[in-house]
């Protein structure tokens, strides 16, 4: 099979709508900051769509393409990487490319009828289901005992099954052989807390323990009653404290924080850091830190107008944040944590421990950038000592 049939085969085949999923991968060179893409039909406004998810380093891009508009995108795409993984309606195929774009398709029959998923603007299908009454959110006013969603409840519910959904993807970098230590600092009332508890341990009947830390005593008396109620165990506790002032010996796997203010989340991400906790997520509130901080010519223009130098400096001091997590030895990325149409407080980092040593390349472009700016980020002086290997 030639190149240019394969792409008209492909073409035809999410045209005609059978495609399930389809995954494009193995960038052709190193440096490829694109790593790969997911491709799933939807349907829009009562037409055909192909999505393409484009999975970059750090960051998730999306792209709705008419179904029969499909074709040069897959050309172009497929000139950049070597390898395709579809399922159809009835049919799996696989396609290699060699650096001359010589095409390897095999194709198998299955006795699988699966059918696209075209839901995007239907209801949306989450981990915790619409009508289905969970204790949990019950307790905490969310839902009716019914299971029904309470009027001016829904932006929360969505927020509780968008965090949800980001807690199930971290659980291939959780520990398996020992109880999952978990930390929520922040938690305040605790929907997510008691989220991420139900999750893991009520649905996913994981061995874990959950440590809910806030200032605020009433807040955390509270929660604690709705635990008790709901008849948790000492698996899930509430603790009035600071994380800076928190100590257990035991090793924290993974740390939450959600908009803990300014430098808290900083503080936050440190003690991240210096537990070695193999997964981090921070949504961060209010930033600022380098607001006061920026001071470069080149980015005057900008910097002039109050408003948008407030945004810029809030964007980056979360790319700051996400870079030292990176050159610490974590897969660090910027995500949306929940539509801006429902909070403006929309950005999530998420990292994975990975272990992995950041190339000098990377530093260099870290202080350059820093240094532009002219900032001293609180983060990279509170982990001086973790830095000083790699930053010098």
């Amino acid at each position: 099979m030639e190149f240019e049939e394969m792409i008209d085969a492909l073409a035809s085949r999410m045209a005609n709508g059978t495609l399930v999923k389809a995954t494009i991968s193995q960038p052709r060179h190193k440096t490829e900051e694109l790593k790969r893409i997911r491709i799933k039909s939807v349907e829009l406004r009562e037409e055909l769509h192909i999505q393409f998810e484009y999975q970059y380093e750090r960051i998730l891009k999306h792209e709705n393409v008419p179904a029969d508009k499909v074709r040069p995108v897959l050309d172009e795409l497929l000139r950049t990487f070597r390898q395709v993984q579809a399922t159809f309606t009835g049919e799996e195929v696989q396609v290699r490319l060699s650096k001359k774009l010589k095409v390897s398709w095999k194709t198998e029959q299955t006795d699988t009828k699966a059918e696209p998923n075209l839901s995007h603007n239907r209801k949306k299908q989450y981990i915790l289901e619409e009508g289905t009454p969970y204790p949990f959110l019950v307790q905490l006013g969310v839902q009716t005992e019914d299971g029904k969603v309470k009027k001016g409840k829904m932006d929360k519910f969505r927020q509780i099954n968008r965090f949800t959904e980001y807690i199930a993807d971290s659980l291939a970098h959780l520990p398996t052989d020992r109880t999952i230590r978990i930390l929520d600092f922040g938690s305040g009332k605790s929907y997510l807390t008691f989220a991420l508890y139900h999750y893991l341990r009520i649905e996913k009947e994981l061995d874990v323990r959950v440590t809910g830390l806030d200032l605020k005593k009433e807040v955390i008396e509270e929660c604690r009653q709705i635990a008790a109620d709901l008849g948790y165990g000492d698996d899930l506790e509430f603790l009035v404290g600071d994380i800076n002032d928190y100590n257990d010996e035991t090793a924290v796997d993974m740390v939450v924080t959600l908009h803990a203010c300014d430098v808290a989340t900083d503080m936050a991400l440190a003690r991240a850091v210096r537990w070695e906790a193999d997964v981090i997520l921070s949504v961060p509130c209010c930033q600022h830190e380098l607001f006061g901080q920026l001071d470069s010519p080149e980015l005057g223009v900008m910097l002039q107008h109050g408003l948008i130098k407030e945004r810029f400096a809030a964007l980056a001091t979360d790319s700051i944040r996400a870079e030292l997590l990176s050159l610490l030895g974590y897969d660090a990325q910027l995500l949306e944590f929940i539509d801006m149409a429902h909070t403006p407080k929309n950005i999530m980092i998420r990292a994975y421990k990975t272990g992995k040593t950041a190339g000098s390349e990377r530093v260099t472009r870290y202080k350059a950038f820093r240094n532009m700016l002219g900032a001293e980020p609180f983060m990279e002086r509170e982990l001086k000592k973790e830095l000083a290997p790699v930053l010098g």
